[in-house]
């Protein structure tokens, strides 16, 4: 699965409140708007030298580093927050109309 779409990524931008939000390390809020933030497991297509399809999180710029690289969450705790994250940033993409299904 290596499904690549700039557009898709780009609206993370839009997105200004994260959606990842981990307690303690969250900013929240940014008037810059998000980062997308892709998934690490390999079940997304990620592997040895290439990214994961481009499904994401809108993560503010701290939860995307802790869910990337931080060493204070477990493999599970980053899957978890990624997936619920995942899961509430497509309801405000389709909330807003931003993506649609055919």
């Amino acid at each position: 699965m290596n499904y690549r779409n700039r557009a898709l990524l780009n609206l993370a931008h839009k997105v200004q409140e994260c959606q990842v939000r981990i307690p303690g390390v969250c900013t929240g809020y940014s008037v810059e708007g998000c980062e997308p933030a892709h998934s690490n497991w390999s079940e997304h297509g990620r592997g040895m030298g290439h990214k994961s399809a481009d499904i994401h999180a809108a993560a503010c710029h701290a939860c995307h580093a802790a869910i990337d690289s931080g060493s204070k969450l477990s493999r599970q705790d980053k899957q978890s927050f990624w997936k619920s994250g995942f899961e509430r940033t497509m309801i405000v993409y389709l909330e807003n109309g931003w993506i649609k299904v055919a």
